[in-house]
């Protein structure tokens, strides 16, 4: 009798196999999914208002002003407008 309760305390393959197939599914459950994506400064989403060519105003990000490149500097008004194709 003694020796039953001895066999039934030791951990078996078949107890074993069990636990570790359910660690192996902790990945898809979303436990090790990295916390640098979820986090937003509070420049990403703080917006800034522009003013459209044809007079509406326009909210745009803030990150996305900063992230954007000058193509030609000191634009006149008039070649603007044709870039546009606006006429005068």
């Amino acid at each position: 009798m003694n020796t039953k309760s001895e066999q039934e305390n030791q951990l078996s393959r078949r107890g074993f196999l069990p636990i570790l197939g359910g660690s192996l599914l902790l990945p898809f459950f979303g436990m090790g999914s990295s916390k640098d994506a979820s986090v937003k400064t509070p420049e990403e989403d703080s917006y800034q208002t522009l003013l459209k060519p044809d007079g509406t105003t326009v909210k745009v990000k803030v990150s996305t002003i900063k992230k954007s490149k000058i193509i030609k500097k000191d634009v006149s008004n008039t070649s603007f407008l044709k870039w546009l194709g606006k006429k005068l």
